[in-house]
């Protein structure tokens, strides 16, 4: 049941309404055994109610996480729809979800899955075997741009049916992550709303959900409101006793981080995770971060850690040389980049799994360091000579190049580049697109050098990233399109390592293989989660959880309306307002 309140197209200032939990009529003893325990991760202390504003910075190209990766879809998606089974907060094991409990072959080969009877879509049908066969089907369908989640899917014969609520996926061979890539990695879709419909062109509506948020209001380039749904089959299980407490989750989108910051500032986003070194240390300050109105929080804890770099797509004849790709890598002056434009926030990166060596353990791969001679020298045993103006050739053509970029706060990296690129001959550009655009052309890897961020998990599977196979398929994040033998058998060799501590050392060699190659400029990463946000909310003793980003703070956090209400007088006030810890370590 919903009470509804009048409010206004830009909804920045008020709470515009109330959820009312439905009571849950079902058998308690129907609730899988290991949901009937608390959350660990979850403070009993928490609140169902009022609503957090969460910085965007761009409009997703699409809400539909299945055709579209960004992160704001991936938060909003997931929320909407959910899968077989989850994993457990601290311990990472498998625990249900959709699926009650499940059952694995012998030979690894066949899972057979039974849903949670209780499971209901929105429009109160049960979620059933068809949906799971269905979701199946259209992640396949070659029509539909799913490309990304075929690779695991590809692995399978279609799924049987055995009755409405049990499933059997049989895989074509082993491998490790067989299990999770159905059971945790694959959100499932209601059969009866998406029948019939062109997939491609479901992107901002979905009336029929399952899990715990649905969507409200989407105001395009502007906002995208949740509601949290009180009657979601799952609100009684006592392990989500302390989740999902926000009546609404607003996504406030702003493509100019300036703007975002001034918003954030008045009081018109709740919370602000910082990408930006020049924001968290330059404009991260003021009488409300003086007075601790705001809490600026840098958070550590054992959240997996990607790579971000400028992928040089080898597709194309001028990155076609792994000499010209290592010559870009020399050509940019990290060390510079990080110490005068990021304030030294940043480590420079020399892995793409950088958190293998967060710990201590040596990285192998030798860093490359600014060396505008060396530079020079592989660019001329590439065949790239300076014509009487200075500008290299090769074969009577000049090296020049586009960089495809989507976020202007970037360009000013990208221009200490060129002016070292310019030096030493060569020809470049920025090509700025918003983030629709920019997908759309890196989709169809029509680029020659662009910026690309990558997260990780942790259990890290190499092969959508750098198989061969997947060079030439579009919308595949094998950006750079690079092809090499020894790392495809590495890849097959690790797809049947079940020790995820000899499958690491696989994925190490790949790395060092690959790091040789030069398909990225690698730049830097960040250790931790640097985060602001008013002081009007309960959260669990350590904010992100063990593993968590950002995200987990819908999900765990919650409205204090106590908590507000002094905030607000000590704003009235002029009043410093509480303490909090500046920095928060996983122990």
């Amino acid at each position: 049941m919903l009470l509804f309140q009048n409010c206004s197209e830009e909804d920045t200032k008020d709470t515009t309404n109330r959820v009312v939990d439905v009571k849950w009529e079902g058998d308690l003893n129907s609730i899988p055994k290991v949901l009937q325990f608390k959350n660990p991760v979850a403070d009993p202390k928490a609140k169902k109610g009022g609503r957090i504003r969460i910085y965007s910075h761009q409009f997703p190209k699409s809400l539909n996480y299945y055709l579209d990766q960004f992160t704001t879809t991936a938060r909003i998606f997931t929320s909407l729809y959910e899968p077989l089974t989850a994993y457990h907060p601290l311990t990472l094991e498998t625990i249900p979800h959709l699926a009650r409990e499940w059952k694995i072959s012998p030979d690894k080969k066949k899972f057979t899955f039974y849903l949670d009877p209780n499971a209901r879509w929105s429009d109160g049908k049960p979620v059933t075997a068809d949906d799971v066969i269905f979701t199946y089907d259209t992640i396949m369908n070659p029509k539909n741009g799913t490309a990304v989640f075929r690779i695991s899917l590809s692995r399978f014969l279609k799924p049987v049916k055995l009755d409405d609520l049990t499933v059997v996926f049989e895989a074509k061979e082993v491998h490790w992550n067989n299990f999770n890539d159905i059971a945790s990695s694959i959100f499932i879709l209601p059969k009866h709303h998406f029948e019939g419909k062109d997939f491609n062109k479901e992107n901002m509506e979905f009336p029929i959900v399952s899990g715990p948020y649905k969507i409200t209001e989407v105001k395009k380039n502007r906002y995208i409101k949740l509601e949290r749904r009180g009657d979601w089959w799952q609100r009684a299980y006592p392990f989500n006793e302390g989740r999902n407490n926000f009546d609404q989750i607003v996504y406030k989108v702003y493509n100019e981080e300036a703007v975002a910051l001034q918003a954030f500032k008045k009081g018109d986003i709740d919370i602000y995770p910082v990408y930006s070194a020049f924001v968290w240390v330059e404009e991260a300050k003021g009488e409300a971060f003086d007075k601790n109105w705001i809490a600026k929080q840098r958070i550590f804890n054992l959240k997996p850690i990607g790579f971000q770099g400028w992928a040089m797509n080898s597709r194309r004849p001028i990155f076609s040389d792994k000499r010209v790709r290592e010559a870009m890598n020399l050509l940019v002056d990290r060390k510079l980049m990080i110490d005068k434009l990021a304030y030294g926030e940043y480590d420079p990166t020399n892995s793409y799994y950088p958190d293998f060596y967060l710990g201590g353990e040596p990285n192998p791969n030798i860093p490359t360091k600014f060396d505008l001679e060396r530079a020079r020298k592989l660019l001329a045993e590439a065949g790239w000579k300076p014509n009487a103006e200075g500008i290299l050739e090769k074969d009577g053509k000049p090296f020049q190049f586009s960089i495809l970029d989507r976020d202007k706060k970037t360009e000013k990296y990208f221009t200490v580049f060129l002016e070292k690129a310019k030096d030493v001959g060569i020809r470049a550009s920025i090509d700025t697109l918003d983030l629709a655009a920019w997908s759309e052309r890196v989709d169809k890897y029509d680029f020659d050098m662009t910026w690309a961020a990558w997260g990780s998990g942790i259990f890290k599977d190499p092969e959508s990233q750098w198989l061969s196979k997947y060079a030439d398929e579009a919308g595949q994040p094998n950006l750079p399109g690079l092809k090499i033998p020894e790392v495809d058998k590495l890849i097959e060799k690790q797809k049947t390592e079940f020790s995820v501590a000899k499958r690491n050392e696989i994925l190490k060699q790949i790395d060092r293989i690959v790091y040789k190659e030069y398909p990225y400029v690698l730049l830097w990463h960040l250790p931790s989660t640097r985060l602001l946000y008013w002081q009007k909310y309960g959260m669990p003793k350590l904010p992100l959880g063990k593993y968590g980003d950002e995200s987990f703070s819908s999900d765990y956090w919650w409205y204090d309306e106590e908590k507000d209400k002094k905030l607000s007088e000590s704003v009235s006030k002029k009043d410093r307002f509480l303490n909090y810890e500046a920095i928060v370590r996983w122990k």
